[in-house]
């Protein structure tokens, strides 16, 4: 399949599932987020789900990091220029639903992507080499390409990896994938 084939099949197979399905796997994402090698680092940049997509919910995680005390960076996607700002996540941090409906901090204290150690990323499909496939903006691709090149990246996905996808220079593999049932390696 190619990425467009794969795109419309993930999206359909997301839609099969419950919001209490999504629910249970998210948090079973979340126990699996415990055995990678990452909790000593200090940022962290985590996606706010779009539900309407039934992304993974990325909440039980933000728990997690809140119980280490870790810095949690979240993104505005900025369409005119297809570029993401990251913003520090606070208590008094507004969240607002943009046009796409995407959850985005409205602003606050700006942080560099070269200053983040690990990024949770979005996916829709991913395979054994560690390549994904977004919903084809780019957006990521160029964020994971501006961070420092220890950044960590850890894939979440709802199902388990392709054989293989196409992939082109542009795209930045990941190190990591969680699954429910357990923790990929790249």
């Amino acid at each position: 399949m190619n990425k467009t084939q794969l795109r419309t099949a993930y999206k359909a197979r997301r839609e099969q599932l419950s919001s209490e399905t999504i629910e249970e796997l998210s948090l079973q994402i979340a126990n699996q987020a415990l055995k990678l090698p990452i909790w000593e680092e200090m940022y962290y940049h985590i996606f706010l789900p779009i539900e309407s997509h039934k992304e993974v919910n990325t909440e039980y995680i933000m728990h997690i990091l809140q119980g280490k005390d870790k810095s949690i960076v979240v993104s505005k996607s900025e369409f005119e220029t297809g570029e993401l700002k990251h913003y520090l996540l606070q208590e008094n941090t507004v969240i607002k639903l943009s046009k796409y409906n995407i959850p985005e901090p409205v602003d606050g204290i700006e942080v560099p992507a070269e200053k983040l150690d690990v990024i949770f990323v979005p996916l829709l499909a991913y395979d054994e080499k560690g390549n994904r496939i977004g919903y084809g903006k780019g957006f990521y691709d160029r964020f994971l390409a501006a961070c420092k090149p220890e950044t960590l990246f850890v894939g979440l996905s709802l199902f388990p990896p392709e054989k293989n996808i196409p992939s082109e220079k542009t795209d930045v593999p990941l190190h990591y994938c969680i699954t429910p049932e357990k923790v990929i390696s790249f």
